[in-house]
């Protein structure tokens, strides 16, 4: 492992939901297919919204980086990749799995764990979010090999608790926002130690620098348009002068996705590592490198929740309203009775249920936060996802109903 001074430690999340197609009141206890429908005319049928994605970030995406590892022995990176987003890639993109298959194969890419279905369940029931965080490092063994040793919370949700639990799971390592309210004065360019734990090291994004990529870089009313790789390279010297890391957290969908291929981005990227390795010293690390290679310099102490949505920084992008909270509430109330049944395909459908989008999509936000709500959203308007998810839960109810009565028809 090459040991370097100062390491961008870059870390990007894949991840796709399987959506609620529109669904009828009229359709409960007679079609219990929730999320998939070739019928669906929305623009956002689940095979045709994954292989756009694939064809614009994914394929191209997956192609520069392991240009980039190919070029560049010490490029090296971190990612994480949700079950569902696994799921639909062993359905409808084998090409899209072995892409990630041969970046994970040069040995300089590390997954990092988190909930198999991108849930907020830590926040409602430890019991389905450890089965959730098991399934998922269980998935990745099998499809990657690797068993992760870092772990993110969906939606980088982070406290006190959570690291207390990460601590106590053996993770090594935990990824969170560098929030201005929780660093203070103190600079996310640190490895830190959540408080009241014992081993565990703490990486936080450093969210200005994150966001110039991920929000800010095809944007022509930005003062700093066009961002180039040259320019980026000395931001990220001058981050790094005395601090011995930079954590660069993204989506993975930032390139080529959030950022079309037009605005240049995959251009600036490929460019970077080679721009930024000309100053002796840089380097890159993985999230577990960066952990091993630099001491912890203080305790970060997060009694509240903190996110990486939204100006606010909070879980209000998924219970801001009370559709969202009563949605999340009913759904997580069935847990006992559902997992009782033993039905894998019910089991199956209540967990997809769980997946956070589902409850962004009922965010009633506005102005900036509220158009990228609107902009990954597949419906007309926040009353509609939460009208389709109630009558979906409805459905599970009644199947719920059938079994308990033992009139549910297995075959």
């Amino acid at each position: 492992m090459s040991q370097t001074k100062r390491s961008i430690v870059l870390y990007m999340h894949v991840h796709q939901p399987k959506r609620i197609r529109p669904y009828s009141v009229f359709e409960t206890a007679n079609d219990h297919n929730y999320f998939d429908n070739p019928n669906w005319d929305h623009g956002s049928h689940n095979r045709k919204i994954f292989r756009k994605v694939a064809e614009k970030s994914y394929l191209p995406t997956n192609a520069m980086l392991l240009y980039l590892l190919n070029q560049h022995p010490e490029f090296r990176f971190s990612l994480s990749i949700t079950g569902t987003l696994l799921e639909q890639a062993e359905m409808w993109g084998q090409d899209v799995l072995e892409s990630f298959k041969r970046l994970t194969e040069t040995g300089r890419v590390e997954i990092v764990a988190e909930t198999y279905y991108h849930s907020l369940a830590f926040f409602y029931s430890r019991a389905e979010f450890e089965s959730q965080v098991n399934a998922h490092k269980q998935k990745i063994q099998q499809l990657f090999g690797q068993t992760p040793q870092v772990f993110r919370n969906t939606e980088l949700a982070y406290n006190n608790d959570l690291a207390y639990w990460a601590d106590k799971a053996g993770y090594k390592g935990i990824l969170a926002e560098g929030w201005d309210a929780v660093l203070g004065w103190r600079s996310p360019n640190f490895v830190y130690r959540p408080s009241y734990t014992k081993n565990i090291r703490l990486l936080l994004k450093n969210y200005k620098l994150s966001d110039d990529i991920a929000f800010r870089f095809g944007n022509k009313g930005w003062e700093q348009w066009p961002l180039t790789a040259d320019k980026y390279t000395h931001w990220l010297n001058a981050a790094t002068e005395n601090q011995p890391i930079v954590n660069l957290f993204m989506d993975y969908e930032t390139f080529g996705e959030h950022q079309w291929e037009d605005t240049g981005v995959f251009e600036f990227f490929k460019h970077l590592p080679s721009k930024w390795l000309e100053r002796e010293g840089n380097g890159f690390a993985t999230v577990s490198e960066a952990i091993v290679q630099n001491d912890p310099v203080d305790f970060i102490d997060t009694p509240q929740t903190v996110t990486w949505a939204d100006t606010e920084r909070d879980l209000t992008a998924w219970l801001g309203n009370s559709m969202q909270q009563e949605a999340l509430k009913h759904l997580y109330d069935l847990e006992e009775r559902i997992l009782q049944t033993g039905d894998d395909g019910l089991i199956a459908d209540w967990r997809n249920l769980q997946t956070s989008d589902h409850a962004y999509y009922m965010c009633t936000k506005w102005f900036n936060d509220g158009d990228v709500h609107a902009y990954f959203s597949p419906y007309d308007s926040p009353y509609d996802a939460f009208l389709y998810f109630m009558n979906v839960l409805r459905d599970v109810r009644w199947r719920l109903s059938e079994h308990e009565k033992g009139s549910w028809n297995y075959g």
